[in-house]
């Protein structure tokens, strides 16, 4: 059966919108868009006209820059580099944090006696550690590992400890009444419930990753975006410092898409189990 003119006219926008998904996605994108091409393009007017290229380039020179950065391979090695230590440091800093905060929110007696000191240990800045690290590890690239690597554990650590500390109880003793081991517990229910908790963690932590990478490049390293961004600002290259300040900026927002691809796809799965558990409490 057709629908008439009138027929189709009468039916809500929002239904209208609900049948053509595509007609959302694209008011969505548009959103996102169009704030960012108004800014760019308000920077371009000052930065031509009002403000010295000196203190803040035009976008436009910032674009080139990086596409002849990257035609040359200059930008796309250091990248490697970044990316490389990056990469190490989070997940030995995600795995250790994980583990660790897995094992003591299982214990009560232990986390309220280790409180006050893994509390004042979370406040501390990491980047004070970093003239220590080199003494532990020299300048290579154990150093930049290992402060990506305390960037990220506190972290990690800090949400899964606190996702842990708060599991069902009664979800904890249906558990033990169907008489599962202790690893099938972590697996089964511990982990699953504190799943958004270490997964805020894991997404928070990136980002500080990069900084703890950066932070190591910009003490001691001769590539990397750090070492980039240092160069750029001891020969007053405002046009590359901003250069590289944009290669961070895309890493930290790729990896974030890619983690909440992640999240959301295996997620639903672990939360089955949950609701398994639940059904028999």
């Amino acid at each position: 059966m057709t629908a008439t003119v009138e027929e189709v006219q009468q039916v809500p926008a929002a239904g209208r919108d609900a049948a053509r998904p595509g007609t959302a996605v694209a008011r969505f994108v548009l959103l996102r868009v169009v704030p960012l091409a108004i800014v760019l393009a308000l920077w371009q007017a000052v930065s031509t006209w009002a403000i010295s290229p000196v203190y803040l380039p035009a976008p436009v020179s910032i674009a080139a820059r990086v596409g002849s950065w990257l035609a040359n391979g200059y930008l796309l090695h250091n990248c490697y580099t970044t990316l490389e230590e990056t990469i190490s440091g989070f997940v030995l800093g995600v795995v250790a944090g994980a583990l660790a905060g897995i094992a003591l929110g299982m214990s009560r007696w232990w986390s309220g006696l280790l409180s006050p000191y893994i509390n004042a240990l979370y406040a501390l800045p990491k980047v004070a550690l970093g003239p220590l690290f080199i003494l532990w590890f020299g300048i290579g690239l154990s150093m930049k590992i290992a402060m990506v690597g305390i960037f990220v554990f506190f972290v990690v650590f800090y949400n899964t400890w606190q996702g842990v500390k708060e599991v069902d109880a009664k979800l904890i003793q249906a558990m033990r009444l169907l008489r599962a081991s202790r690893l099938q517990m972590v697996l089964k229910l511990i982990v699953p419930s504190a799943l958004g908790w270490i997964f805020v963690g894991i997404r928070v932590s990136f980002p500080l990753a990069l900084v703890g990478a950066i932070v190591g490049e910009l003490i001691a390293s001769n590539s990397g975006i750090g070492y980039v961004i240092l160069n750029a600002a001891n020969t007053f290259d405002t046009v590359g410092l901003f250069a590289g300040l944009f290669a961070v900026m895309v890493i930290a927002v790729v990896f974030d898409v890619a983690l909440t691809y992640v999240y959301g796809r295996y997620t639903r799965r672990w939360a089955l189990q949950i609701k398994g558990v639940t059904a028999l409490s």
